[in-house]
């Protein structure tokens, strides 16, 4: 990527944890790029490739879109595949702050991050929503390109936690105001390697935290070329994953419908990429 904005798409998103999007949606603004490649990436159109309808390269022009979805009863702004765009997002909130504007930030991201970017944004990020997607090498590898994901992942998902801690603070709306949520996508076939990383978290982090399982899984992008990620993921291994979650004695998080994977899929091909 070029020193640019880069910047895909700024749209309302309804889709996200309860917390984060409530009734009203959160402004997400979607980077261009990935420092991954994940075989199954449902952004792939914006991520690994160009076929998208660009919002946009200039600063003003980006203000004026979040401002006018901010104006409409909207009080946060996310920011998507950020970890390349660290620059960008601290000129957004900065100038967004400078304007008046004080919305509730939210750094949506794969966890491929280092963590003297996030020390940098410390005091300018309000929700922190990682992946955490692997805690093998060699699938991470396989699936993304990244076999030193887990390591970087889990050092980046602690500083999260070093500056957020494991409470999330809410508002009268039941909105996160403050805090740390961490995501993981279950994916056919690599159940274990879902328990794994629960494991992880519970031994290395906190069980303390909110945890967001996700069933979601839709074979996309290159997917379907694979032996195990070509079909949605069955109710049986989801099931199976939430018990080991709740024997390791996660307190707090959000869980999903199996039947998920027929929603949350977005096309920016279009201005409003998830309508």
């Amino acid at each position: 990527m070029d020193a640019g904005l880069n910047i895909a798409s700024v749209c309302i998103h309804k889709g996200e944890e309860p917390a984060i999007s409530g009734k009203e949606g959160i402004c997400n603004v979607f980077f261009e790029g990935c420092n991954l490649r994940c075989l199954f990436c449902q952004n792939h159109e914006i991520s690994q490739g160009r076929n998208y309808r660009s919002n946009g390269t200039k600063l003003g022009d980006i203000l004026g879109q979040i401002e006018f979805i901010l104006s409409q009863g909207i009080n946060s702004v996310g920011f998507v595949s950020p970890s390349h765009m660290v620059h960008q997002v601290r000129a957004i909130i900065e100038e967004l702050n400078s304007n008046g504007l004080k919305p509730v930030t939210v750094y949506n991201t794969n966890s491929y991050d280092k963590v003297e970017s996030l020390k940098n944004l410390d005091g300018l990020i309000d929700v922190y929503l990682p992946d955490f997607k692997y805690a093998t090498s060699d699938l991470a590898a396989e699936l993304s390109g990244a076999p030193d994901y887990p390591v970087f992942a889990l050092r980046a998902i602690k500083e999260m936690y070093y500056q957020k801690g494991s409470t999330l603070q809410l508002d009268a709306n039941g909105k996160a105001e403050s805090g740390l949520i961490i995501r993981h996508l279950v994916l056919p076939g690599y159940v274990e390697e879902s328990k794994n990383v629960l494991r992880t978290i519970a031994e290395e982090i906190s069980t303390g935290v909110n945890i967001s399982l996700m069933s979601q899984y839709h074979p996309v992008y290159l997917a379907g070329n694979h032996h195990l990620l070509n079909r949605t993921l069955y109710k049986s291994e989801y099931e199976s994953v939430v018990e080991e979650m709740e024997r390791l004695g996660f307190r707090n998080g959000f869980i999903q419908d199996v039947e998920s994977n027929a929603s949350f899929r977005p096309d920016f091909s279009k201005e409003h990429p998830f309508e």
